[in-house]
């Protein structure tokens, strides 16, 4: 054999042998990847990298997260390119789970909204209503032909549709007041938005947890008028993407994870968070809540606001979207 075909042959091994081992590794790379669709809340908090530090320290699976407004992370999840949602939308959960595309919900985590504005509040809304307060905004910004009132995100995300609901209540139409002078859109995330509005010296919808930390932090100066209204409840879920539709999804580390966040580990992580740095809780936990099936109000509230309704019932998760090979999730 000729020293030109030994060194051809050869080389086609070498190259072989790479290929199989850089698809080997990739492989071992798709078993240890947890890839996560979440909100800008849960990340800017800074939330997601103390559970992220938690939950590799228990498991050999690399997390990264991918935050952007609810309805971005759906459109992400839709498309099977990550393995997880973690939202706060009920309302476009349930459209992705009965879509197909999600799979075994898990209600984690609850705070609230709040409406925040500047200092000198001049549309006078403290101590109103939501809806009073709304009100009282609007008139301001009708009767003032200079400057923005009120700045939205304006991003199609969790926050925004709690925003677009509260203009509905109050007897709005979104679709008008939102092209009026006074109203701004950020099409941002949370903690940009709330840098506009403190810029503008406007009002805007946040919810809490990234709100007291950039007022802690000393970012913004803005106010929180109302917060803990039933209206202004703000509750996290997270879901598996549905490997049966989406088979490239690592379903096996998502369930891994909702075990994880569901957990007491997980869930005194999620209460504690935020009490050591601001001085109070950023979130609470849920999980021991909804399963002592307590009449609490807050219980009550996040039955009404974030169960998913079904044939004259409301679950957490309804049964045709549940996994049979998890019972415990549910259990």
């Amino acid at each position: 054999m000729q020293t030109w075909t030994k060194l051809f042959i050869i080389a086609v091994a070498a190259t072989v042998l790479i290929i199989a081992g850089s698809y080997a590794y990739f492989q071992s790379l798709i078993g240890t990847r947890l890839l996560v669709s979440t909100t800008t809340s849960l990340y800017e908090t800074g939330l997601l990298n103390a559970t992220k530090q938690a939950f590799e320290v228990k498991y050999p699976i690399n997390m990264a997260f991918i935050a952007v407004g609810t309805g971005q992370a759906i459109l992400q999840a839709q498309g099977g390119s990550v393995d997880t949602l973690l939202v706060h939308s009920p309302s476009q959960e349930a459209q992705f789970l009965a879509g197909g595309d999600g799979i075994c919900r898990k209600i984690i985590a609850y705070n609230f909204f709040t409406i925040v504005g500047p200092p000198s509040d001049p549309a006078h809304i403290n101590g109103s209503s939501v809806t009073t307060a709304l009100q009282k905004i609007v008139d301001y910004g009708r009767n003032h032909t200079t400057g923005r009132i009120w700045v939205s995100r304006g991003d199609g995300s969790g926050t925004h549709t709690k925003e677009k609901s509260l203009w509905a209540k109050a007897n709005f139409n979104y679709t008008q007041i939102s092209a009026e002078p006074w109203y701004a859109n950020a099409g941002q995330g949370m903690s940009q938005t709330l840098n506009m509005a403190n810029e503008f010296e406007a009002y805007t919808l946040a919810d809490t947890g990234t709100y007291w930390k950039l007022s802690k932090d000393g970012t913004v100066s803005l106010i929180d008028y109302i917060t803990e209204a039933k209206d202004l409840l703000n509750v996290y879920s997270v879901m598996a993407v549905n490997q049966t539709k989406h088979p490239s999804v690592n379903f096996t580390n998502a369930i891994t994870f909702i075990r994880y966040l569901i957990s007491d580990e997980g869930q005194e992580l999620i209460e504690n968070y935020g009490k050591d740095t601001y001085g109070q809780s950023l979130f609470h936990s849920t999980v021991q809540l909804l399963k002592q099936n307590s009449t609490l109000q807050i219980v009550r509230w996040i039955k009404e606001y974030a169960f998913i309704k079904e044939d004259n019932e409301s679950y957490e998760c309804p049964p045709q979207y549940r996994d049979s090979r998890y019972p415990d999730l549910y259990a």
